[in-house]
């Protein structure tokens, strides 16, 4: 994240390195200016609706991220915390000990599959049913909880990626009607110097650089966001296995007692 977040304000620097530049070269010349505000007014109103559309793609990725950050931050911290004093309570048979230490760390995910199958376990076990529907009731519990916790972990990340693939031809649209500006003023003056195609030319370019700037860090943060999941699934994947043999150890030595 600390990476992605310097790459972002490098980008924001260089193209307001890129304005300043262009407005000396303005002033030099006698031109056009090329600053922000000017670039705004010489843009027509559809190319101002895509930079609008631009930047409330943009805030709504840099929301997601932020979000997901934390989640799965706070995520793999308890996870940490967890597993340890569970697998000691479990180790002592303390099933209802491990049951409350799952549900005082709601945030990691181990924590929610662990509460759903032991939840599930001490149910049945507490029942008349025979010991192999215990593990499989068990079994089930813990791929629900499985399927749930993904869909969590996985939340506004198809809008990430949505906005990374979408967002260059968002721009690309911009670039196309500045390009079709610039031949309009063309035709209109009959000249084709600097003033007359600034306007179209600079929508263009700043609808471009717009679009790549939003798709960039939305594909990068999809795809670190993504493979974080994965490492999730497996993790639960994990826990799932080693509870399943808890509860077969645990329903064996039950059923020799009786």
């Amino acid at each position: 994240m600390l990476v992605a977040n310097i790459a972002t304000l490098t980008i924001a620097k260089a193209h307001m390195v890129a304005f300043w530049l262009f407005q000396q070269a303005a002033d030099d010349t006698g031109s056009i200016g090329w600053d922000p505000i000017h670039l705004w007014k010489q843009m027509s109103w559809v190319a101002q609706v895509v930079v609008v559309i631009l930047f409330i793609m943009s805030a709504w990725s840099i929301g997601v991220m932020i979000d997901r950050w934390i989640a799965f931050s706070a995520a793999r911290k308890q996870s940490r915390q967890f597993a340890p004093v569970v697998a000691g309570a479990l180790r002592e048979g303390k099933l209802d000990e491990a049951i409350r230490v799952a549900e005082r760390n709601k945030k990691s995910h181990l924590a929610k599959v662990v509460t759903a199958g032991l939840q599930e376990f001490k149910a049945h076990g507490e029942s008349t049913e025979i010991p192999g529907e215990q593990i499989e009731a068990s079994k089930r519990a813990l791929e629900r909880a499985e399927a749930i916790v993904h869909a969590e972990l996985k939340r506004g990340l198809g809008g990430l990626a949505t906005i990374g693939s979408t967002a260059p031809f968002v721009g690309l649209f911009g670039t196309v009607i500045g390009i079709l500006n610039a031949f309009k003023k063309i035709s209109e003056r009959k000249a084709t110097g600097l003033g007359a195609v600034a306007g179209g030319i600079s929508e263009a370019l700043v609808t471009t650089a717009l679009g790549l700037f939003v798709a960039i860090p939305a594909v990068m943060m999809f795809n670190y966001f993504t493979g974080k999941v994965e490492a999730f699934d497996v993790e639960m994947d994990n826990s799932s296995s080693e509870l399943v043999d808890y509860f077969l150890k645990r329903t064996s030595a039950t059923t020799v007692r009786r």
